[in-house]
């Protein structure tokens, strides 16, 4: 076939050729064969039949799956699962019906390598349309396209068995640990697609859970991250089974982790700890507010394994490490809607009545649509005598915290404002009296005039 000596070229090249010789026989034989002519007609014949049913009928069934504008439950969401995979009616029913004649073909000649080739072509223009028609995900549309592609490519032409042969008896080992290439490369698929999926189911059982309402916002995250560690535990064992790595191999392993753990890991295990610690005691939880002694204070908008993040009125995110939180000395101003006391400070001119402020003050804040009479109503105290008037404050309770979208503090000093004005009583200003004292001074000139 060649006018040179094969054996003088490279491994690769050699192999190659010999391919090459093997498809131009195949080629020659199935031309010249009239079984290989039958199974073109069969492939032919079941495209067809593939294409007639389903313009006849996946239309229909595209009409019954889809759920209604607005309906919910298990059953709409099914039906509208299945919906997805339309798309893929074509390829796969030519699948079908090549597979039937198939058979017919090897009971009547005995070899149906032809259709069996056009039934894993049918395949691959199913898996093309998964990958470009249905899946929605750019991870999983990325791992179709230069994984799952390739793959049924190489199932087209024959050439996975070969492959996968090459790949499992080539090794590679780092320290006591060996396993092949094949083993690798499973492992690597098969961890992207774990991974992945343990992000969605985590991502579902976090919504899922987020809406029982009956449970306690502590009791809703320890669920949560009772769910990521069983999800991602138990896709770590399958993981190491499909990479067919025993797990006792991992002893060593375990211990230069726990040594770490020891020595560099040593806060983020205090941290992982401090978190779990807290969701069990539920001390602070998503949607307190809380002040820390580092001076730390805003709303608790997440709880993960390593820190709580804390979000300001001004709209900044803090990360608060987990371990600080038991620690320190933490100011938790509870769940959101708990009732908290203010005070509001405000003084009376030397001239006033004093006994006749408590109750206007108090009568004037009790009007106000958000001061609570339980547990207690508005509290006009006297608190001490100052260099410009007699200081008094007004204690108040409200649901919620005073700063933010509830600026409670300020509308009740406009109240205190208002009802001091419409009883005449004057709110004093800073002033001094300065006495001279000593010889008499004789001013006169510009002096005198500016004085």
């Amino acid at each position: 076939m060649f006018d040179f000596d094969p054996t003088d070229l490279p491994p690769v090249v050699q192999t190659t050729l010999d391919y090459a010789a093997q498809g131009k026989e195949l080629a020659l034989s199935w031309l010249l064969s009239p079984a290989a002519w039958s199974q073109f007609a069969l492939l032919i014949l079941a495209y067809l039949a593939a294409r007639f049913v389903s313009k006849r009928f996946v239309p229909r069934l595209e009409v019954w799956l889809r759920p209604a504008e607005g309906a919910t439950g298990l059953l709409s969401e099914a039906r509208g699962f299945i919906a997805l995979f339309l798309p893929l009616s074509l390829a796969l029913l030519a699948y079908l019906f090549t597979g039937i004649g198939e058979a017919v073909t090897r009971s009547i000649f005995g070899s149906g390598a032809v259709i069996a080739l056009g039934k894993r072509v049918f395949l691959l223009l199913a898996a093309q349309a998964l990958v470009k028609d249905i899946i929605r995900d750019p991870f999983l549309k990325l791992l179709g396209k230069y994984v799952l592609l390739p793959v049924m490519g190489l199932y087209v032409l024959g050439l996975l068995g070969p492959v996968e042969t090459w790949l499992a008896v080539t090794e590679v080992g780092a320290g006591n640990i060996r396993f092949s290439l094949m083993s690798l490369v499973r492992g690597l698929i098969a961890g992207v697609l774990l991974f992945w999926f343990g992000r969605w189911s985590t991502g579902r059982s976090r919504s899922y859970i987020g809406k029982q309402e009956e449970l306690r916002p502590a009791t809703r995250e320890l669920a949560v991250k009772a769910s990521e560690v069983f999800i991602f535990g138990v896709g770590f064992l399958l993981l190491m089974n499909i990479m067919g790595i025993n797990l006792s191999a991992l002893a060593v392993l375990g211990g230069a982790i726990g040594v770490g753990l020891g020595f560099g890991l040593q806060k983020i295990a205090s941290n992982f700890i401090s978190g779990i610690i807290l969701l069990l005691e539920g001390q602070a939880t998503v949607g307190d507010y809380v002040e820390l002694d580092g001076g730390e204070a805003g709303t608790i908008v997440k709880m993960t394994a390593r820190a709580a993040i804390l979000e300001t009125y001004d709209g900044k995110w803090i990360v608060v490490p987990n371990e600080d939180f038991i620690t320190t000395r933490v100011v938790n101003y509870s769940d959101s809607g708990s009732a908290n006391r203010y005070e509001a400070p405000f003084s009376v001119s030397y001239d006033t009545d004093i006994n006749k402020v408590p109750s206007i003050i108090e009568a004037a804040v009790a009007q106000l649509d958000f001061v609570l009479s339980e547990p207690d109503g508005p509290d006009c105290e006297l608190r001490g005598f100052g260099d410009s008037g007699v200081d008094f404050c007004v204690e108040f309770w409200v649901n919620g915290i005073d700063d933010g979208r509830n600026k409670f503090t300020p509308k009740v000093l406009f109240a205190i404002w208002n009802a001091l004005k419409d009883n005449g009583i004057e709110i004093p200003y800073p002033h001094r009296v300065v006495e001279i004292k000593g010889a008499d001074l004789k001013l006169s000139g510009q002096g005198a005039e500016t004085l």
